[in-house]
């Protein structure tokens, strides 16, 4: 054809079909494509399966992929079934197209574009709408296990006086239901409007009826659907209010009902539900009348009753009824919210006690003195920084490492501090895919330290009872190869032709390792290790040669990892902890069942609620939790992870627990007995701490269980800051062995301190009884503080304005030092607290704290030494010398007999007030002219005073009769060097 911009025609170009074989290898190209998507989508599906197959939990991956098909499948089909007939119903319902509005001829345009296509249109539309739907409902997967499996609870909810099953269990997936409903509706709405407007059904401008017959009955019903739909959710709300949350003025977060609810939205919510029942039937009735007054006067009046009953009415009665005499009217509903809320936490059995809690020295000190080596297994040892102690003295090579926060276990009956040494690859001199995958595959030995003592000769450094690379110690024989741990987050290749290092010698020599478990994955077969390859994005997993006969992947290496993965259902506590159990290194896992649906229990965040210090510090120590907000908790399930082998067992814990006996029945044979836990595993299982957290920060309002102090907030409490932190971090809980009142030997315990509400004394002490193996495991006791009582922020301050301390930090800063504080440890002692707080020091050059003082406080007497025992010697007055009367005030030396040596101390005493002068007037100079000055006269005095007790000896041996026989057999002259001695002692003890 001529070119239509009229220049010259050139010679026809033939575009000609592609050749046969550019055809056959560009739809091989598109088959192999397709192919590699399918097997890359397969690959992640057949890891998976194979993964739960090697740790033994493959009926966990069965159940949990064939409930989200049967869900995806199911739901899928009936949203595309739904959306889908009513497209069909209305373009058959499609009235005859005769006279054409200019409406009418402007969408045949698009009627004819799709009407060779409207079977595919369809298709897709409904495969759309289906996949979206049944991929949101396979979301859903716990919601209907819980509901069909769900077992009774053996409580009712105060108000409706149904099983709290139905809340917990029922009511959500009644929910999900409504949901489901509406948007199948809506959209089936939607779709069919559309439909109707396309191919004429609805107007908007051509003339006469803007619907026909056809069209009106078909929406009328669709209508009526979104009513009858309305009409049960507006039935669900009431059972809904139970678990409401709100804020209550008065407390905060509030859960369920309050006088509000019951008597004016639970009557407006049944109303409703009578109105909107009434206006479906009104448009199910245009079926026949074919007309829209009545629904829409219906629908009119359900609007208007939502307004004027659900809105108004509601706050008529919160305005005149209940704000008038609100601590009244609400006293019935929050007496419900604490009961159901100590029952929904476990803490119904809490009840304060009262205590002095203002302790006093001058009451029996020698007793006090005596109670106190018994009070407890005082833990110098704080985990929490002695973690780079133990990296440095135990690390032996540069590509081990130790968490950030070591644990506290039990053995031989004390309190132990203890970690293992796992691998670190990035740490390695040479890193390549060998190293990092193949070589340096584990970790090696648990190191472990006294918890209350430090190597004598050490300077400060752990007593360690288990060390060295192998270790050796007081823990005996036993596997200590790390191959899982909280550190190992890489996947290992191991049991292959390529060896490990198991460690090095200390002359130079490397012992080399093949991993002997059967955990892991078989790569010798090569479907497996392209999908492996495909999976990690590694395609030398494919062809290396360091991969043959017996090689196994290692992955999922964390114990929190691992336990989550089985037990998809569990929250799991933040601080898993590893121990030594016949034979073996077991990783030790709280986990806990969890509810939103608790009625009238008050909701908490478990990420909140659990952080502290600690966790702020270290990720690794954070909550692992299904859903954040619960109120309902449960520390149902113990686990164990065999730390080199993998193996992964859940024992219950709580078996009464009715949320785990659901989890059970969904996932039969997952959760082993009580009854299976071995012996020795059971000495060291322990009360957790995130549980722990959960409780007191629920107990700092819930102590209370009267409606009316509880509406008052007056006996508030809060969960102090950390004394020894910068920042506004919550009190880490502390494991200690310790003598609660009443006891008469001491318990391993997990505790804790409250101070009231913005206030920094002491308020209440609480404590656990964490021995699994106590008859009383999880009793709490909490001790409500009588009187003024300093609380850790306070005991703090205090030990910081100490001169002795003042002195300390100075000097370590001088010498190019910082000083850490320990673990501030609170101890109920003879109607007192006995606070005690290691001190560290760490040189800026050196790579590790060690200890170096310890701070004692009880009452009014506060001291820092050298020692524990000298600490509590000096608070307690126990070696019976005469205490200074302030801490900014020492007692003046006595007088000596000799004048040299008296105006020596004159002179001592002058110096020692005039540094500390200079020292509050921040004049260091003057300071250190001082201290010069006070260490000369110190000196003469000694001098001085030896002098003076070596003359009157040698006068004392002159003398003649039996008079001086007798003076020299008293010794009495000689006594006069004694005396210079001790006043100088003195006045260097007074002086510091």
């Amino acid at each position: 054809m001529p070119d239509r911009g009229g220049g010259p025609t050139g010679p026809r170009i033939r575009v000609g079909r592609p050749s046969r074989r550019v055809r056959t290898l560009l739809m091989t190209l598109g088959v192999l494509a397709v192919l590699a998507m399918a097997f890359v989508m397969f690959s992640g599906f057949w890891t998976d399966w194979l993964w739960y197959r090697s740790v033994n939990y493959s009926s966990v991956f069965t159940t949990t992929l064939w409930t989200k098909i049967g869900l995806f499948f199911v739901f899928g089909l009936l949203m595309a079934a739904a959306v889908g007939v009513n497209i069909w119903l209305a373009h058959r319902l499609r009235p005859p197209l005769s006279a054409m509005s200019m409406e009418q001829q402007s969408l045949d345009r698009y009627r004819m574009g799709i009407a060779p296509y409207k079977k595919w249109l369809l298709i897709g539309i409904t495969a759309l709408v289906g996949l979206i739907a049944g991929a949101s409902a396979a979301g859903q997967w716990r919601t209907w296990l819980l509901w069909v499996n769900g077992v009774s609870f053996g409580q009712k909810d105060p108000q409706f006086h149904m099983d709290v099953s139905f809340f917990a269990f029922d009511l959500p997936w009644y929910r999900f239901l409504l949901g489901f409903g509406f948007a199948a509706t809506v959209l089936s709405l939607v779709a069919a409007a559309l439909t109707h407007y396309l191919y004429g059904g609805l107007r908007i401008t051509s003339p006469g009826a803007r619907a026909t017959g056809a069209a009106t009955g078909h929406l009328s019903v669709l209508l009526g659907v979104f009513v009858s739909l309305k009409a049960v959710a507006y039935w669900l709300d009431r059972y809904g209010l139970a678990v409401k949350s709100s804020d209550f003025k008065a407390t905060g977060n509030w859960t369920g009902l309050r006088y509000v609810d019951a008597n004016a939205y639970l009557p407006a919510k049944t109303i409703l539900f009578c109105i909107a029942v009434i206006c479906a039937i009104l448009f199910f009735a245009t079926l026949w009348r074919r007309t829209w007054q009545l629904p829409v006067i219906g629908f009119g009046l359900m609007v208007l009753s939502a307004i004027l009953i659900g809105g108004l009415y509601p706050a008529i009665v919160q305005k005149f009824q209940v704000q008038p005499n609100e601590q009244a009217k609400e006293a019935p509903y929050i007496e419900k919210n604490i009961e159901a809320t100590r029952n929904a936490y476990g803490i119904n059995g809490v009840k304060p006690q009262e205590y002095k809690g203002a302790g006093k020295v001058d009451e029996d000190p020698k007793k006090k003195r005596d109670n106190a080596d018994t009070a407890a297994n005082y833990r110098l040892n704080d985990p929490n920084i002695v973690s780079p102690t133990f990296q440095q003295l135990e690390q032996e090579r540069s590509y081990y490492q130790f968490p950030r926060t070591l644990d506290v276990d039990r053995y031989n009956g004390q309190d132990t501090i203890v970690g293992l040494r796992e691998i670190d690859v990035n740490k390695l001199d040479k890193r390549n895919w060998i190293n990092d995958h193949f070589a340096y595959t584990h970790g090696y030995g648990m190191v472990a330290a006294k918890g209350t003592e430090t190597k004598p000769g050490s300077k400060g450094a752990p007593a360690f009872t288990e060390s060295g690379l192998p270790t050796s110690g007081t823990l005996g024989e036993y596997e200590q190869r790390i191959y899982y741990g909280e550190k190992t987050s890489q996947y290992s290749i191991v049991g292959g032709p390529q060896k490990e290092l198991d460690y090095e010698e200390n002359g130079g020599g490397q012992k080399t390792y093949s991993y002997q478990g059967k955990s892991g994955v078989n790569l010798s077969n090569p479907i497996n290790r392209a999908a492996y390859a495909v999976s990690f994005g590694e395609p030398q997993i494919l062809y290396s040669g360091a991969i043959g006969d017996g090689s196994r992947i290692l992955y999922n290496r964390t114990p929190k990892e691992r336990v989550e993965a089985v037990a998809p259902w569990l929250t799991i506590d933040g601080d898993v902890y590893p121990t030594v159990v016949d034979g073996r290194i077991q990783w030790v896992v709280d986990a806990y069942t969890t509810s939103n649906g608790y009625p009238y229990a008050s909701r908490t965040t478990l990420g909140d609620t659990t952080a502290d210090s600690l966790s702020q510090a270290d990720s690794q120590r954070t909550v692992i939790a299904q859903q954040n907000q619960v109120n309902y908790i449960r520390n149902s399930v113990k686990a164990t992870v065999d730390a080199y082998t993998g193996d992964v067992k859940l024992y219950t814990w709580d078996d009464k627990d009715p949320v785990l006996k659901t989890w059970k029945k969904a996932f039969p044979g997952t959760v082993k007995d009580k009854s299976e836990i071995p012996p020795k595993l059971m000495d060291h299982l322990r009360y957790p701490q995130d549980m722990f957290k959960v409780q007191r920060e629920l107990l700092t309002k819930y102590h209370v269980t009267d409606p009316g102090q509880f509406y008052n907030a007056s006996d508030a409490w809060q969960v102090p800051n950390d004394p020894t932190k910068k920042d506004d971090s919550a009190v880490p809980p502390y494991y200690l062995s310790l003598k609660s009142p009443g006891q008469t030997q001491q318990q391993f315990s997990l505790t804790t301190t409250f101070t009231p509400s913005e206030r920094p004394n002491l308020r209440a002490f609480m404590t656990v009884d964490a021995d699994a193996r106590s008859k009383n495991y999880g009793k709490m006791q909490l001790l409500r503080v009588q009187g003024d009582v300093d609380g850790p922020e306070q005991v703090q301050n205090k030990l910081n304005s100490m001169t002795e301390v003042g002195n300390f930090v100075r000097d370590m800063k001088g010498a190019d030092s910082d000083v850490l504080y320990g673990n501030l440890l609170t101890v109920p002692l003879d109607d007192g607290f006995l606070y005690v707080e290691p001190v560290y020091v760490q040189g800026r050059k050196s790579a590790y704290p060690l200890l170096k003082k310890v701070a004692v406080s009880y009452g009014t007497e506060t001291a820092f030494s050298d020692t524990l025992g000298e600490g509590l010697n000096a608070v307690f007055n126990a070696d019976g010398s005469t205490k200074p009367p302030g801490e900014d005030e020492p007692t003046k030396p006595p007088k000596s007999s000799d004048p040299t040596v008296q105006a020596a101390l004159d002179d001592a005493q002058e110096a020692f007030e005039d540094g500390e002068t200079a020292m509050k007037k921040g004049d260091w100079k003057a300071y250190g002219e001082a201290q010069e000055r006070l260490q000369e006269a110190l000196e003469r005095a000694e001098k001085a005073s030896a002098k003076a007790g070596d003359k009157k000896a040698g006068d004392a041996e002159k003398g003649t009769g039996k008079n001086g026989d007798k003076a020299s057999d008293k010794g009495g002259d000689k006594s006069s060097a004694k005396d210079g001695d001790k006043d100088g002692d003195k006045a260097a003890d007074s002086t510091g």
